[in-house]
């Protein structure tokens, strides 16, 4: 596939790829109660224009339709949650090394033909490069999804990436997907000030309890 990652590079991202960053808009993704952090249309537009898929403008203009076309938006972001829960389960399986449910890869290839549909190959740095560009899609509600399904795709269609896909080892739940790019792929934390420094008080206490 034509790789996504030039486009990738010039987003907000905290994870370096784009469906990651969309899997962790679920805070505690893998407990017993994650919190929706998108649980509005005007929500999901934020977290786009926040990572740079849209700009503000655009935003604005997608959040006037939206107000116009209720249903539409509900179901697009009914289609969000969706492809969102897909690629988590995905990836986290692959990352436990768990087998992966075919309804997942089935919702990721419904969602892929619609966001090829809208790319266009453009020169990049290095050969070419699927983009989405604005102008003719401007007031198409579900246009920050193209990339996000695209995104995935190319994650799992490259073999070196995905294998470095971890979550979060909190015991929690945290749930939060990164890719693992030590050089002894020994990442284990969302953030070593967080889940990490949490572990690592934990351990303390319980061999002080031992001693």
């Amino acid at each position: 596939m034509i790789g996504s990652r030039e486009f990738e590079s010039s987003l907000k991202l905290e994870t370096e790829r784009l469906c990651l960053d969309f899997t962790n808009t679920v805070n505690w993704h893998a407990s017993h109660h994650p919190v929706e952090e998108l649980p509005a249309y005007t929500d999901l537009l934020a977290w786009a224009q926040k990572v740079g898929l849209v700009t503000a403008p655009e935003a604005q203009r997608l959040a006037r339709q939206a107000a116009r076309r209720p249903a539409e938006a509900a179901a697009v972001l009914e289609r969000a949650h969706a492809l969102r829960e897909a690629i988590f389960r995905l990836l986290s399986a692959t990352a436990h090394r768990q087998p992966v449910q075919p309804t997942d890869l089935n919702l990721i290839n419904t969602e892929l033909p619609i966001s090829l549909a809208h790319s266009r190959l453009v020169p990049a740095a290095e050969g070419y490069a699927l983009r989405w560009p604005a102008p003719a899609s401007a007031d198409a509600l579900d246009r920050m999804l193209w990339p996000v399904a695209y995104s995935a795709a190319d994650l799992l269609t490259h073999p070196e990436l995905l294998g470095r896909v971890g979550e979060c080892a909190d015991d929690r739940g945290c749930g939060y997907l990164f890719l693992d790019m030590t050089k002894n792929r020994s990442r284990r934390w969302c953030d070593m000030k967080d889940c990490g420094n949490r572990a690592k008080a934990r351990r303390h206490y319980e061999r002080q309890k031992r001693e």
